[in-house]
């Protein structure tokens, strides 16, 4: 069980985040593929069998130690080579449906938190997640104590996290938020507008400037701050700006400043980039949803 510790002021400083972000929705997937799956996850499990077959100690090993291990490289700020063939495959086919279904699910819990306060939301997490003040306690995963110690907690639903009620992504940073990852599967309604089968168009913008990048212009179809975009990048900032700078001087997108907000928009040169890039070919099903280059799996790209 994992308890988290909070002080008064951690309380007022827990907060929701759309996602813990790409490399920690494959952690959670990779686990995923090594499990039976229920219905909402059937169609996902037969698309990506076609193109990534589990086997023994590669994607789809499932255990607490190799789940640890992994979230721990993944917040050094690296990703290793079975992390990266699951975020290819199995999540960033589907990360642009992925996160409008996030987006749906946090704007659920953020009226919960509005309605009742930090506690309320904490009460009303999960099933297996138990709030007895000023502990959180998540009944699975390790055997591990928490201090947030000021620090706050912030709270980002999971699509993957389907076999568990909760995991701690990030804690080792004594100066930034403990990050929570919450389960909040899709059920089998929903589950049907996010596994449209993907044609792979995707990956070849990413190819083209960089996988975050590329997620950055699917985002920017919409205009949105740089907290926005880090938001649904998963990434800092401070990662968001340096990939905005970068799309700026190559001119496919505009930046400006509305009082002290500053909000980036595609140019029409990034419209078409993007557009001609995931444009369907001949033959294919006329109401496929446009495939999203993935989010980065490493903030450089």
């Amino acid at each position: 069980m994992q308890r988290i510790h909070f002080t008064a002021a951690d309380v007022a400083r827990t907060r929701l985040k759309i996602t813990a972000g790409p490399l920690v929705e494959s952690a959670f997937a990779y686990g995923l593929l090594g499990r039976g799956v229920g219905a909402p996850f059937a169609r996902w499990r037969s698309q990506v069998g076609e193109r990534l077959r589990p086997g023994p100690g590669g994607p789809g090993t499932d255990g607490e130690a190799g789940l640890g291990a992994m979230l721990r490289v993944i917040e050094q700020g690296a990703a290793g080579g079975d992390l990266t063939r699951v975020w290819t495959t199995a999540v960033a086919p589907y990360w642009e449906h992925l996160l409008a279904f996030l987006e749906v699910e946090c704007e659920a819990r953020g009226r919960v938190l509005m309605g009742g306060g930090a506690e309320l939301l904490l009460t009303t997490l999960h099933s297996r997640i138990t709030w007895r003040a000023p502990v959180l306690e998540i009944h699975d995963g390790p055997d591990q104590d928490i201090r947030l110690e000021g620090r706050g907690l912030v709270l980002a639903p999971s699509v993957f996290l389907a076999h568990r009620a909760g995991r701690v992504t990030r804690h080792l940073d004594r100066s930034a938020p403990v990050v929570l990852a919450f389960a909040a599967p899709p059920d089998s309604h929903q589950a049907a507008a996010l596994w449209d089968k993907p044609d792979g168009s995707g990956q070849s913008l990413g190819a083209l400037v960089g996988q975050t990048r590329a997620a950055a212009l699917h985002v920017l179809r919409a205009s949105c701050t740089t907290t926005q975009l880090a938001d649904r990048l998963g990434i800092s900032a401070a990662g968001a700006s340096q990939h905005t700078a970068v799309l700026r001087r190559t001119g496919l997108i505009t930046t400006r400043r509305v009082r002290n907000t500053v909000l980036h928009t595609l140019t029409p040169l990034g419209a078409a980039l993007l557009k001609g890039m995931t444009a369907q070919p001949a033959g294919a099903a006329r109401h496929r949803a446009p495939v999203p280059a993935g989010a980065a799996l490493q903030h450089a790209s």
